[in-house]
């Protein structure tokens, strides 16, 4: 039996046979998900849809939410949503579970839903403030007050 097994999603692939673990669906990504889980995920997907133009995709183990860019994602897991949220500052909240600095601009942080009740402001304000700051033309970030550049300043030589 010549074959081997897929690094990414475990699944034996015979010799020669085509294999594609990364194209999903949004139905592949929810359907093992429990009642509860199912109900706030229809919302929260229902309350991003509602902000206007945008382009929702699943990707990998993700579900992704953009405009121009990537304003936020949703990684299904068994007991919750992880849900990232890309802003321009760090969320001070009980909800956020760590926020991450994934760019110059952005700053990602990170949710878990495990009731639809949860899927309601400030989280959904989250939300919309993503949708809008992704739109928005990139601030590019300013250094701290006494850092100096770490690039050595040009030396002029004079020729004797």
């Amino acid at each position: 039996m010549a074959g081997h097994e897929c690094y990414h999603c475990k699944q034996w692939v015979e010799a020669g046979e085509a294999h594609d673990c990364w194209t999903t669906t949004e139905a592949a990504l929810t359907d093992d998900l429990s009642e509860d889980l199912r109900d706030a995920w229809e919302r929260l997907r229902e309350t991003a849809a509602s902000f206007g133009e945008q382009r929702i995709y699943a990707s990998h183990k993700s579900i992704m939410f953009s405009r121009k860019s990537c304003y936020c994602f949703v990684r299904p897991k068994r007991n919750f949503l992880e849900v990232c949220v890309f802003l321009g500052r760090a969320i001070q909240a009980p909800q956020v579970r760590r926020a991450n600095r994934s760019s110059r601009s952005k700053v990602a942080n990170i949710l878990q839903i495990r009731h639809r009740d949860e899927v309601e402001p400030p989280m959904t304000d989250w939300l919309a403030e993503a949708y809008r700051f992704s739109e928005a033309p990139a601030a590019k970030a300013r250094r701290p007050a006494g850092k100096k550049s770490s690039r050595p300043k040009h030396v002029t030589r004079r020729h004797r």
